[in-house]
């Protein structure tokens, strides 16, 4: 696994806490619930801090759980030119040029074990799969927000067949919590994939490859760039970014956040609502 200079492996547990430089050389935002107001919008004083980063040399990169296709509005909206990772990870684009650099997917055997330790565990279960060539979904998977896309239906073996990278697996439960699936996944999951979770509402599971989080991405990133994990600042609000928090050189948790990513954070950045993001760096840039 790629790493960041000066860090350890990057998903699990909290990496050493870094020395800070005093210096912010890279700003790595989630997107829905963190840089982006509700309802999807960046405000004016987002776009303001888009442009501040941009002049002072800062870099940006959106970090978000978003398939590509979902990156492309709010790139164009903010302008941004810069890097974004996508769908928790298993994507590195460069939104400027419009093109993938690189993806991780999921092999399709272990898609097909993954699915059948959760059913065996619980009923009710429908899945759907993000793929390299769109968006396939079982029958009775229920889709909340479709893009746009167009959307191949069918069984999970007809799903995987012709062999697609998978980049993300979605399992969705109608009835229980999105903290009881989660905890499911993460039992009868471990070590096979990475299970995360990124909707404080939604009864769904995002499954990611092994060794696929947004932090691995993240970090591979920044080592690329040269930039040292300390001199990283990263922002977020759900589990899907627990792993990227801790790694940063400076976490910021989204107040009303996720409690998982409070915990990861090292600060507690005001609510997206109330441009906390901007604000956080706003001060940043001036210090």
């Amino acid at each position: 696994m790629a790493t960041a200079a000066g860090t350890s492996e990057v998903p699990g547990g909290r990496a050493p806490a870094p020395t800070p430089s005093g210096r912010v050389r890279l700003v790595a935002s989630d997107l829905d619930g963190t840089l982006l107001a509700p309802g999807g919008v960046a405000s004016p004083r987002t776009l303001a801090t888009i442009a501040a980063c941009r002049a002072a040399g800062v870099g940006l990169v959106f970090v978000t759980g978003r398939p590509v296709a979902w990156v492309d509005p709010v790139v164009e909206q903010t302008g941004h030119t810069g890097t974004a990772i996508c769908a928790n990870g298993a994507v590195l684009y460069d939104a400027g040029r419009r093109v993938v650099i690189s993806a991780q997917g999921i092999a399709a055997a272990d898609v097909l074990e993954a699915v059948a330790r959760l059913r065996r565990r619980l009923d009710g279960l429908a899945v759907a799969v993000e793929t390299s060539a769109g968006f396939r979904r079982e029958p009775g998977y229920l889709v909340r927000h479709d893009g746009g896309r167009e959307v191949v239906v069918g069984e999970l073996d007809e799903l995987l067949d012709p062999d697609p990278v998978v980049l993300k697996l979605l399992v969705r439960r109608e009835r229980g919590t999105p903290q009881e699936l989660l905890d499911v996944a993460r039992a009868e999951l471990d070590g096979l994939v990475h299970p995360t979770h990124s909707g404080p509402e939604s009864p769904m599971v995002e499954v990611s490859a092994r060794g696929v989080s947004k932090a691995a991405t993240l970090a591979a990133l920044a080592a690329s760039l040269g930039v040292a994990r300390e001199d990283v600042v990263a922002f977020g609000d759900m589990p899907n970014d627990v792993e990227m928090l801790r790694w940063a050189g400076r976490g910021y948790a989204m107040a009303g956040g996720h409690p998982e990513a409070l915990a990861a954070a090292t600060d507690v950045a005001p609510a997206c609502a109330d441009d906390g993001v901007a604000r956080v760096v706003e001060g940043l840039l001036a210090g």
